[in-house]
């Protein structure tokens, strides 16, 4: 028997909110709530003069300032894996949550503007998949393109299920008249004003979801005694490892999280958040839109910063929660882990402020969905119907065909909703979902990138294994309990380098029996080599001290490992 280290943690009952959680809204809260809707549509509206090619509609014609692209870039990340996700996390695992950002986000973020986005935007192509069309063929880019889609529309799923049942156990709604309402805005927007209206929205949900989370961790750090006192009261109840990010994380050892060193440094440090931040289209497509490689380049170096810190906003909820509440998350207390941030929204907010931090749930949620849905829409249409489907038409059919495919995806994104259900922990889900598609991905990249010899073929064989591979370890040898894994998030990053290894071998097998691409075919393409659009010279201004990547990526890098120092003692 194999374990990775901790004790069973698995929880597989429904995700509900507990019905005790109802907030006492008043006129007040929904009008500041009428308010931010009315401005969302009024960006969509004003976004929509804006496109007039397909290009505006699905990149905003590669044209926006990386200030713009980088807050962007962060707020399509907050959404519920951010907000009730990580506030689950910290109510269950405890500090481990700094993971998930200071090794799991960072160090990828870094390498994606420094390393990978010269190769993105330098070759010009509108999504992730089309670089696998360059790299290797066209099975791999049909493949990946597929499998992208896929994971898109599950994705917003979580995103859309998670507003319905905070919307349903904090205002009263239905959970199908939340759905309804949400999913119409978001797809109101999109289809208006395409990309551009996704990542202008993107900006002020960033600035209104800060508003939501700063008076919650505030007063919930008042509630119990400052900092001093949360940890005092959680080394008592749940141990002294649950405020410490290494503590019992020794191999064999016995941690809340049921990981050790090991799986936490290559599933979740290397394995899961490269192959998410690096090649994620939801987040590369905002760096891809803009204004020059410069810019391109600072957007996740810029994102970096305030991922570094938000950590804070989501973990301390989830850690006062578990507190002031005995048992948090467990069937005697009747509150899952999910219900953190909701809970102390009921118990701390007055009206007023209330309505900021509903209008902020509803904006994190809104802007996941609409990250995954702005990104499925230009795979779909570009690297689907446009390349294999219908090839060759006016520029203006693929604008229309790419609003119609908008309404499917929001509509097929209301069908995967229900899909999150069985994980008590949407967090889980979605780490699920990131080990099965943006691993493998991730993998196919790296060996392409950095090994000339990869050959065409290797890059679809390498994908199939890689994404067969982790499906198999996660519903056969950890579901069925060949292998001991101690919890859902164990078994995901075990998943993750199962994964990536599995992907690795095959691709190196396969490109040993096979032709490799000519050399001149890979300009631009593999590590080492150059393509005209790689040597764009920097903008007026752009070559400013602080304006040039390689500063910005490192100092986001040494300033997120000082962040440890006081959790690894």
């Amino acid at each position: 028997m194999f374990r990775v280290g901790g004790i069973d943690t698995c929880m597989h009952t429904p995700t509900y909110l507990a019905a005790e959680l109802r907030l006492p809204t008043n006129g007040l809260d929904y009008t500041i709530l009428g308010i931010y809707f009315a401005v969302v549509l009024g960006i969509g509206f004003a976004a929509r003069r804006s496109v007039k090619t397909s290009l505006d509609f699905f990149l905003s014609g590669r044209s926006l300032p990386a200030w713009i692209t980088g807050l962007a870039f962060i707020s399509a990340n907050l959404a519920a894996t951010e907000i009730l996700g990580m506030a689950a996390n910290s109510a269950q695992y405890g500090a481990y949550t700094v993971h998930w950002y200071w090794i799991g986000a960072i160090p990828a973020m870094v390498f994606l503007g420094l390393v990978m986005m010269p190769f993105y935007y330098g070759s010009k192509v509108r999504s992730v998949p089309e670089m696998l069309l360059l790299r290797f063929d066209k099975w791999a880019h049909l493949l990946s393109s597929a499998l992208f889609a896929f994971a898109a529309i599950l994705i917003a799923g979580v995103n859309l299920y998670a507003l319905a049942i905070v919307v349903e156990a904090l205002l009263g709604w239905p959970q199908w008249v939340a759905i309804v309402v949400a999913g119409a805005f978001v797809l109101a927007y999109i289809t208006l004003g395409g990309l551009s209206s996704a990542i202008y929205n993107e900006v002020l949900q960033f600035f209104v979801i800060l508003a939501a989370l700063i008076p919650i961790v505030v007063l919930g750090l008042k509630k119990v005694g400052g900092w001093g006192g949360l940890t005092d009261k959680l080394t008592h109840t749940h141990g002294a490892n649950f405020t410490t990010a290494w503590g019992g994380t020794g191999i064999g050892s016995a941690n809340p999280l049921g990981a050790n060193w090991l799986t936490i440094v290559l599933g979740l440090g290397f394995v899961l958040s490269f192959g998410y931040w690096t090649t994620n289209f939801a987040e590369v497509q905002r760096a891809l839109s803009a204004k020059n490689l410069s810019a391109a380049q600072r957007t996740p170096l810029i994102a970096a910063y305030p991922k570094v810190f938000i950590v804070f906003l989501v973990m301390i909820p989830g850690l006062v929660a578990a507190a002031v509440v005995p048992g948090f998350g467990t069937t005697k207390s009747g509150y899952q882990y999910n219900d953190a941030i909701p809970y102390l929204m009921e118990q701390l907010l007055p009206n007023g402020v209330l309505g900021i931090a509903v209008t902020g749930l509803l904006a994190a949620f809104m802007a996941g969905m609409a990250a995954n849905v702005s990104s499925f829409n230009t795979v779909f249409t570009n690297d689907i119907w446009g390349r294999y489907v219908v090839r060759g038409r006016e520029d203006a059919y693929y604008v229309r065909f790419g609003r119609l495919i908008t309404v499917i995806g929001v509509c097929a994104s209301v069908g995967t909703a229900f899909l999150a259900s069985s994980f008590s922990n949407i967090m889980s889900y979605l780490q699920t979902l990131f080990s099965f598609f943006n691993v493998p991905m991730f993998v196919v990249f790296i060996v392409g990138m950095f090994w000339k010899r990869a050959s065409a073929k290797s890059g679809f064989w390498g994908l199939l294994a890689g994404t067969v591979s982790a499906m198999v370890n996660y519903f056969w040898i950890y579901k069925h309990g060949i292998i001991d894994i101690p919890s859902d998030q164990g078994a995901n990053f075990v998943s993750a380098i199962v994964g990536f290894v599995a992907g690795a071998v095959v691709m190196v097998a396969v490109s040993l029996f096979t032709r490799p691409k000519p050399a001149e075919e890979l300009e631009g393409l593999v590590y080492g080599t150059r393509s005209p659009g790689m040597s764009e010279p920097p903008a007026a201004g752009d070559d400013a001290w602080y304006r040039r990547p390689a500063l910005l990526g490192w100092g986001a890098v040494v300033l997120a490992a000082a962040c440890y120092i006081p959790f690894s003692f």
